[in-house]
């Protein structure tokens, strides 16, 4: 069908513009009037059949984005920190986060709750205890005794104690709260002036939360906490990508890999339960991509075995870390090649092209993710800078999962309607939206990045149309089989004539 369209569209196309370099001493009217309706019906969302109550929400949706665009103070053109106060009080905003969104497909594991959880929940327990590094940021740890000394860190602190001894902790705990998050009340591009300087900072603020979230009564409520702010967000299927790191206990014993996704796979349980309308989560399994061939392989490996072990948690196989620092993948490929050696399926959902670091080595990851038929692409930045990997990723339907606040945020892009998402859109590229880590960005859910893709990238044209197909991808490109798919979209479906017919008048 998708074939017949692109036809269809070239054959009106070639026809319309015979008539208007045909010697016409002016240009028809009508015309003009079926190039704009063909540019409009090419776009995501361009296909969709709105019903009338439908296209009354879509008017009124239509008369918001006119008044937002007139703004002067126009989010999407700001840096997010400066313009996270200004979302919040958009009508579109506002009408996004009651929207059902479907699928979250690209968030990781520890930057997916807020922070301030994190601090006035998990810090307040009982044996936790802290200390300040020579580069100015914390680590914790959970102990029944007092620890061993962690080398270019201050002696270790009782939290508990030291909070006995304030008259006011605010201060303490907005400190600690500050090496959690890249969020700032400062200039954001004084404070982060380079690429290089934003990930230190970054790889810092998961180094801060690490002996947190690590500890296994943390560790499960941390998850759930997850699952939670993304259902109130009106997500209903989240993939997450996980590290599976050594969990452990007070008394200072590990638990492995298998563990740790035994017990995604116990809370998410749980919270369906507890949740009915809550489609599901599955898990990614992560390595960090600065490791070498042999460690590569041997993770993978073990992924074969987690994947076998655990079918229906485990979605697949990717790796995280910083792209232009890391080893590209073509470094990796003997490694990512034993599963089809081995006939055993392993899904790769590659993150690549998140660079601007144009014909570099590293540039080249998009099309090595796809010779390794990677399922999806995590961020895909780059992609238009690559005809053939963006021809690709068409036909063979692999999905960008684009993060806009993230790429923003890390220095790709500084105004979001120059984002390249915005040329794939235009075109009906496969995309799904996602949040990466919103609790390191000073967000939540996916409402936030869902405002800056519809309004920044889609301009006055992206309409209710664009939105329900983003929302609907969601969960077509997601790791679920056909026939979980299908059953998602349907209940999905339920929740989304619900919204509109709530919302349209």
């Amino acid at each position: 069908m998708a074939v017949l369209l692109q036809r269809h569209h070239a054959a009106v196309a070639c026809l319309l513009l015979y008539y208007l370099t045909g010697g016409l001493s002016a240009p028809d009217p009508r015309q003009r009037e079926a190039l704009i309706q063909l540019e409009a019906s090419m776009q995501t969302g361009g296909q969709m059949v709105l019903t009338d109550v439908e296209q009354l929400l879509d008017a009124l949706l239509f008369k918001m984005k006119q008044e937002e665009i007139a703004r002067a103070d126009f989010p999407p053109a700001m840096h997010f920190f400066k313009a996270r106060d200004l979302i919040r009080t958009s009508p579109i905003f506002n009408l996004l986060q009651k929207m059902p969104k479907g699928g979250a497909l690209h968030v990781h594991d520890f930057g997916m709750v807020d922070v301030e959880w994190l601090v006035k929940n998990v810090t307040y327990r009982p044996h936790c205890y802290m200390c300040f590094t020579d580069i100015q940021s914390v680590r914790f740890i959970f102990s029944s005794r007092w620890p061993k000394a962690l080398p270019h860190c201050s002696p270790w602190t009782l939290l508990e104690n030291l909070r006995a001894k304030m008259v006011n902790t605010t201060d303490l705990d907005n400190s600690i709260m500050g090496n959690m998050t890249l969020f700032t009340d400062q200039d954001p591009e004084t404070l982060y002036p380079s690429q290089d300087v934003i990930w230190d900072k970054f790889e810092q603020t998961f180094l801060a939360l690490w002996g947190l979230v690590t500890y296994a009564p943390v560790f499960r409520d941390y998850y759930y906490q997850g699952l939670t702010q993304f259902y109130m967000d009106n997500v209903m299927y989240l993939e997450l990508r996980a590290l599976l790191p050594e969990i452990y206990e007070l008394d200072g014993s590990t638990h492995d890999a298998a563990w740790t996704l035994k017990t995604y796979q116990e809370v998410t349980r749980q919270f369906t339960a507890d949740h009915p309308d809550f489609f599901g989560a599955r898990i990614i399994f992560t390595i960090h991509r600065g490791v070498n061939a042999s460690v590569m392989a041997s993770v993978v490996e073990e992924a074969m075995k987690l994947q076998r072990d655990f079918p229906d948690i485990m979605a697949g196989f990717d790796m995280v870390g910083r792209e232009d620092r890391g080893r590209p993948l073509w470094y990796f490929r003997d490694a990512l090649s034993l599963p089809v050696e081995r006939g055993v399926t392993l899904p790769f959902f590659f993150h690549a092209g998140e660079t601007d670091l144009e014909g570099s080595e590293v540039d080249q990851n998009l099309l090595d993710a796809l010779l390794l038929n990677t399922s999806r692409i995590g961020h895909g930045f780059a992609l238009l800078r690559h005809p053939v990997a963006k021809d690709i990723s068409r036909k063979r339907g692999v999905a960008l999962e684009v993060c806009p606040i993230s790429n923003q945020v890390m220095k790709l892009v500084k105004d979001l309607r120059n984002h390249p998402a915005a040329a794939l859109m235009s075109e009906n590229h496969p995309v799904v939206i996602s949040s990466d880590d919103p609790g390191m960005f000073g967000s939540s859910g996916l409402s936030y990045d869902f405002y800056e893709a519809f309004v920044g990238f889609g301009g006055i044209r992206s309409n209710l149309g664009t939105l329900k197909e983003l929302a609907i991808n969601s969960l077509r490109y997601s790791s679920l089989t056909p026939k979980q798919q299908e059953k998602a979209v349907v209940l999905w479906q339920r929740r989304w004539d619900t919204f509109v017919s709530e919302n349209a008048f």
